[in-house]
């Protein structure tokens, strides 16, 4: 079974705006409402490839109930742990003003919460596949991806982990399947700048060598690098394309890896249908169906 961890999930209300002026009414081109959060991108992705699995995570209030319903709607499967107070968050965010966001708190989760979604992953053994991505709520412990990996540590679970600096750091002595900075995150381990497909290579290794099986690193208009736990490398620019909505687009690619990898356990098919699930979410104003998805893997192949 395949299950995604979305700490502080959200309801994404997605907007475009032309000619926006600050400080003036504006008023909206195109709007649309959906469930977010690094996790759920992940089960969204891979649900339209015909993969499922169960998102797990923390809702709360009335946006929390609009997160589970709609992902009852698009055909994911859900087992949140249900939050007495406060809500769940909605990020505001505005396409035509290129990468402009704004996220909201999310609620207090508590310990006995936290306890809750343990016992949840206390279940997970050989076989299944486990998601952490995204930043930790200020209330949660900043360890609980150790603890959760900890806690799994010789099950043969297959975790992969899509967070950044200390959080991505401090996991990798337990050894992730896949771990998935971009350049910028990478280049900010190390306190270097890394602009070229060549110039991530050696400092992926690092990771690598500190104990991550295999490093996918994504560069956005630059493309991608793969370092495979079986010592290759496998390097492309990214596909040509109108960049339509970059959300969701890292939460794609490593959808997109995993579900090529459990096709055919081949590196390469897994790293080029990671491109894919990445580049087709980044030209579409959703997270990528299967048919994008397997028009862009054609053009890179």
């Amino acid at each position: 079974m395949i299950y995604t961890v979305t700490f502080n999930p959200s309801l994404d209300y997605i907007v475009s705006v032309e000619d926006f002026k600050l400080g003036l009414t504006n008023r909206t081109s195109s709007e649309m409402i959906l469930p977010g959060g690094k996790g759920i991108n992940v089960s969204t992705v891979l649900k339209n490839l015909g993969i499922g699995s169960t998102a797990l995570g923390f809702v709360a209030g009335f946006t929390g109930e609009e997160i589970v319903r709609e992902l009852d709607e698009l055909g994911v499967q859900s087992d949140f742990i249900r939050i007495e107070q406060g809500v769940s968050r909605i990020n505001l965010k505005l396409k035509s003003i290129d990468g402009t966001e704004i996220n909201g708190c999310g609620p207090e989760i508590g310990q006995e919460k936290v306890m809750q979604l343990m016992g949840k992953l206390d279940r997970l053994g050989e076989g299944d596949v486990l998601f952490l991505s995204g930043s930790i709520p200020a209330t949660m412990p900043d360890d609980i991806y150790q603890n959760i990996m900890e806690k799994l540590n010789d099950r043969n679970v297959m975790i992969v982990v899509d967070a950044t600096r200390d959080l991505l750091v401090n996991v990798l002595e337990y050894h992730p399947f896949l771990i998935k900075p971009n350049n910028h995150e990478l280049g900010e381990i190390f306190q270097v700048e890394l602009k070229t497909r060549e110039e991530v290579i050696p400092y992926g290794r690092k990771l690598q060598d500190q104990g991550a099986r295999n490093v996918l690193i994504s560069m956005a208009g630059e493309g991608a690098v793969l370092i495979a736990e079986n010592g290759a490398v496998y390097e492309s620019p990214a596909p040509k394309g109108k960049l339509v909505n970059g959300v969701g687009a890292g939460d794609s690619m490593v959808a997109g890896f995993v579900a090529g990898w459990m096709d055919k356990q081949n590196y390469e098919h897994a790293f080029y249908m990671g491109i894919a699930a990445g580049s087709a979410s980044a030209f579409s104003d959703h997270l990528a169906t299967r048919k994008e998805i397997e028009n862009v893997y054609q053009r890179l192949i």
